[in-house]
């Protein structure tokens, strides 16, 4: 039988690595499972689904696919060669998200050694950013993260971002109006997934930019222009949330390097999915992340769950 003091120290690893993942509401709904020397599975956590803002498990897959991701980088830093399979048996395996073989070994660029080395310092930011506007360089740099991973990170000017922000607020009100989403999202706010020490503070002023989960403290006035970004795919089905999440985190770690900070505003996600609604097809492809973006203070992490919680155990 596999165990978390039975595995191997290189595998240990990998799974600390891809439990550092962001995750909606910080739920981290993975479960790993490895078979041999050469493969690990990536399922899904169904106890940790949000089952009332999240019916669909869209936010489910795009978290699992941030941890897979980060279970590549780790692998190609250890030496070796990942190759994932998204949904290798949908119908016979549903909790089967991905397959990780490793079939060689390599050596990995030292881009992505700088990658995997800011996994565990890249933090989601409520707090306020500054004014400083992101370079150009560095914006096209997250833009090309996401693009490696088949996903589009769309930067939205200053008179769609303000048009976003009230989508936003639009949607928390409808949100706050729902006593079984208030009831999920209490749920995940005491103590386990967003505890009150990295909700961030209360807004002053005429701009709140961060998700209110409910258990904000201080107050504090946001910068007034945030910078936002969207994250598409061509398509929106769980293949598609998939490579959003391995895309958020390509991009998430990007930013990392150069300092920047996130956070993020996904109500008018949540209120399409928990409603059944669907985007009309559109060129630029449907969202999955709405991210605000820019220079924040060091903060906090959220809490993680250990190795011994995330290992299936195999007969």
């Amino acid at each position: 039988m596999t165990t978390a003091h039975t595995i191997d120290l290189g595998v240990r690893r990998l799974l600390v690595a891809a439990g550092e993942a962001p995750s909606v509401l910080n739920t981290q709904p993975w479960h790993f499972q490895v078979r041999g020397d050469d493969v690990i599975e990536l399922l899904a956590d169904w106890d940790r689904w949000l089952r009332v803002s999240d019916p669909r498990g869209r936010s489910l897959h795009v978290s699992c696919g941030a941890a897979l991701f980060n279970l590549r980088i780790a692998a190609r830093v250890a030496g070796r060669m990942p190759v994932a399979r998204l949904l290798p048996e949908p119908e016979k395996a549903p909790d089967l998200l991905a397959t990780v073989r490793f079939d060689a070994w390599g050596q990995s660029s030292a881009e992505l050694r700088e990658l995997y080395e800011l996994i565990p310092c890249r933090r989601t930011n409520r707090q306020p950013f500054g004014d400083r506007l992101i370079p150009a360089p560095v914006l096209a740099g997250m833009r090309a993260a996401a693009s490696l991973e088949r996903a589009r990170l769309l930067f939205l000017d200053r008179r769609s971002a303000a048009d976003m922000l009230d989508y936003a607020a639009i949607a928390q009100d409808e949100l706050a109006r729902d006593n079984e989403y208030l009831a999920e999202l209490a749920a995940w706010t005491a103590g386990q997934g967003v505890p009150a020490h990295v909700q961030g503070p209360f807004a002053t002023g005429d701009v709140d930019p961060i998700r209110d989960f409910g258990r904000r403290a201080g107050s504090a006035r946001f910068e007034p222009r945030p910078q936002l970004a969207v994250l598409t795919t061509a398509g929106d089905e769980p293949m598609d949330w998939l490579r959003a999440g391995q895309a958020l985190q390509r991009v998430l770690l990007v930013a990392a390097k150069h300092a920047v900070s996130a956070s993020f505003l996904n109500q008018p996600l949540d209120l399409r999915d928990m409603r059944r609604r669907s985007d009309p097809h559109h060129r630029r492809g449907h969202p999955q992340m709405i991210m605000r973006l820019g220079y924040g203070p060091v903060v906090p992490r959220a809490p993680r769950r250990p190795v011994t919680d995330l290992l299936v155990q195999q007969a």
